[in-house]
């Protein structure tokens, strides 16, 4: 009698052993699963491949706001996606403040990098701002190497030398920060040049 209570206490061990094992293996299970989905690192150590996941031709995406209107525009020739970093790549890209709260903006550029949720775009290569004259505010235009674009902000900055004009002066610097909000552009140390003035 004894020795079948023993055995039964023992069988029942083995059981109760058996299930935690399997819980802690779906739990670990789970918790790789995440970090997978995560775009992370693998518990072996592996890197997750950084390879396109998709890649758009032609592409148009409208930024919308709080309020439901379209607050900026990214366009381009091409748009690779790439999930482990959950960054994009555009060939050609255009990036337009549509606030109707705002002056109107384009950026262009040769090539550019959005980081994720679209909070950043780093545009690189001949880097052209545009800004039209409107109301008290003259035209503005910035070409440089590289910009760093903040289009939630709608301000847009660089390390590398500017050159701007603004209405019919001319600006050389190394260094800017533009805020399309405020109407305001700081600039580096540089050179001013202003048209010569008209005889009366």
């Amino acid at each position: 009698m004894a020795r079948a209570t023993s055995y039964k206490r023992t069988a029942h061990r083995w059981r109760l052993l058996a299930l935690m094992l399997t819980a802690v293996f779906f739990a670990f299970g789970s918790f790789w699963l995440v970090q997978v989905m995560q775009g992370q690192d693998d518990v072996t150590g592996v890197k997750v491949g950084n390879d396109p996941d998709y890649i758009i031709d032609n592409f148009s995406f409208v930024r919308m706001s709080e309020t439901g209107k379209p607050r900026y525009v990214i366009s381009g020739e091409r748009l690779t996606h790439r999930p482990a970093d959950d960054t994009s790549e555009i060939e050609k890209p255009v990036v337009h403040n549509l606030s109707a709260e705002r002056p109107a903006m384009t950026i262009t550029a040769e090539h550019a990098l959005v980081s994720q949720n679209q909070k950043q775009i780093d545009m690189t290569g001949n880097v052209d701002i545009r800004r039209p004259a409107s109301g008290n505010s003259q035209a503005l235009r910035i070409r440089t190497e590289a910009l760093t674009v903040l289009p939630d902000e709608d301000i847009a900055k660089t390390a590398k030398p500017v050159k701007m004009t603004l209405g019919s002066a001319t600006i050389d610097a190394v260094g800017a920060v533009v805020n399309n909000a405020t109407q305001q552009a700081q600039l580096g140390p540089g050179r001013t040049v202003y048209p010569p003035r008209q005889a009366r």
